[in-house]
């Protein structure tokens, strides 16, 4: 696929440079979804990503038992989590539709939107998955729709 990309990432620092690489970039109605397991580094970019949209010090706590956090930035970022549903539909209830009308959001778990989270979500998707890579991670960066061509322009 012509709209994906290898980064290694050698620790935390790293992590949150690719987040904050990728914010300048986030459109209304598009999705960052994060995949990997416990402990590679979601929540770590996200952060980095929010506060490059927000400002450098804002507090971008997991919203693990939350769900959601919503941010005021341009455009607005939401920030799930949605480890804890146990169907798709509530994605719905803790407001993704409102949040990608509005504005863009970050997913961490979006497997837990079933088998096809291109149902819930619009044309222009950018998919991250982290993985173990010897002490650091490895980062596989995919783009749908408009992040096709942008995942071109990431550099970390």
């Amino acid at each position: 696929m012509s709209g994906t990309r290898d980064w290694v990432l050698a620790d935390a620092e790293a992590t949150t440079r690719l987040g904050a690489a990728i914010a300048p970039r986030l459109e209304p109605g598009e999705t960052v979804l994060l995949y990997g397991p416990l402990g590679m580094g979601k929540s770590t970019l996200a952060r980095g990503l929010i506060r490059a949209m927000t400002r450098p010090d804002e507090d971008v706590p997991s919203p693990t038992f939350t769900l959601v956090q919503f941010y005021d930035s341009a455009p607005p970022v939401a920030h799930f989590d949605l480890y804890r549903l146990t169907r798709p539909g509530e994605a719905a209830e803790i407001g993704l539709d409102e949040a990608l009308d509005e504005g863009c959001a970050v997913i961490e778990w979006p497997e837990r939107l079933g088998d096809d989270p291109a149902a819930w979500l619009g044309p222009d998707r950018l998919t991250v998955t982290l993985a173990e890579q010897g002490s650091g991670r490895h980062a596989t960066v995919s783009g749908v729709g408009a992040w096709e061509a942008k995942v071109k322009e990431l550099h970390v």
